[in-house]
């Protein structure tokens, strides 16, 4: 199969029937075997009405419904891991991205043998309040990562089958797909400028608090890729640091005593001087590192419910 199209939805009854059949004309006549596959995020409309009606007339369609609403990061990965096709597109339910990039992106995916290639909406057509954030955030996910893409946050984004079985994608790390790929190897990344059409039905499901955990994520990513596998190399460091600057400061509190001491001079008790207070704390705070270094190892960095979602029905999958 050549594409498998991951499209996550919550609450997009008007805009699925026309998404659908855009998609379709498109692929169809360039001679694409594909499948599309809806992932309902607990919609309280009619979605899943529809995509049930879909599904009954078209045999490239297959679906599944969450209980209740999980986020887009779990819709993503549940269909990741239902994927079958050589070149998996994820793309928003809203209109906003067009179906007519499909083949070129999948050509240009396997012809210059990039691992992924994420969309960048060069000309938008969002509010003020939501583009110069959108501005800012990838400027910071760029100098955080080291990735050079324009556009973090784009809904239509193509990865090779195997990345995406590689990754895995929970909380807000949908924005950072590219960053997850490129931290587990994959290097070849590319960019490409594509249409960005007005939202046509309904109303955007991201506030603003989003900019305020997104960052937070990225930290997260960036950690958990660098140290996830070996915490103590990062607590350890940082409590071998702390413990030694407060050891270092006990030797010299002690010794100045025992100095002042042996020569008679008349001086102040140790718990009078303030490094002693100071040494105190860094012995502390390192040991406490060292422990938490250690129990860091302990752990499984994977939760075995990480990615765990109740589903109630499902469509097309034995």
């Amino acid at each position: 199969m050549n594409l498998s199209v991951v499209i996550p939805l919550l609450n997009e009854a008007e805009s699925l029937p026309e998404l659908h059949a855009w998609i379709k004309r498109v692929l169809d006549q360039e001679k694409l075997s594909y499948e599309i596959i809806f992932i309902d995020d607990g919609s309280t409309d009619d979605s899943w009405r529809i995509i049930q009606d879909l599904k009954s007339k078209h045999s490239e369609i297959k679906a599944l419904k969450f209980r209740r609403n999980y986020g887009k990061s779990a819709a993503l990965n549940k269909g990741f891991a239902l994927a079958k096709g050589d070149s998996v597109f994820t793309m928003d339910a809203d209109l906003q991205d067009s179906p007519d990039e499909l083949p070129i992106i999948h050509s240009m995916l396997w012809n210059d043998n990039y691992d992924l290639i994420s969309g960048w909406k060069k000309k938008r057509y969002d509010p003020i309040t939501k583009t110069i954030p959108t501005k800012l955030y990838n400027w910071a996910t760029r100098k955080m990562s080291g990735i050079y893409l324009h556009d973090f946050n784009c809904g239509l984004k193509a990865y090779k089958n195997e990345v995406v079985k590689s990754i895995e994608v929970y909380g807000e790390m949908h924005r950072y797909i590219p960053v997850m790929a490129h931290r587990a190897g994959y290097k070849r990344i590319g960019e490409k400028v594509v249409a960005h059409q007005s939202r046509k039905y309904g109303e955007t499901k991201f506030g603003l608090s989003r900019f305020i955990r997104g960052p937070l994520d990225l930290l997260s990513i960036i950690f958990v890729s660098k140290f996830g596998k070996r915490p103590m190399h990062f607590f350890g460091f940082g409590g071998a640091l702390a413990f030694l600057l407060g050891f270092f400061l006990t030797v010299y509190v002690l010794v100045d005593k025992l100095i002042a001491i042996s020569y008679g001079v008349r001086q102040s008790l140790v718990t009078d001087n303030p490094l002693f207070y100071i040494a105190l704390v860094m012995l502390i705070i390192g040991t406490q590192l060292f422990m938490g270094g250690f129990l860091a190892e302990m752990l499984s960095r994977n939760a075995p419910n990480r990615n765990k979602y109740e589903i109630s029905e499902r469509l097309g999958f034995e």
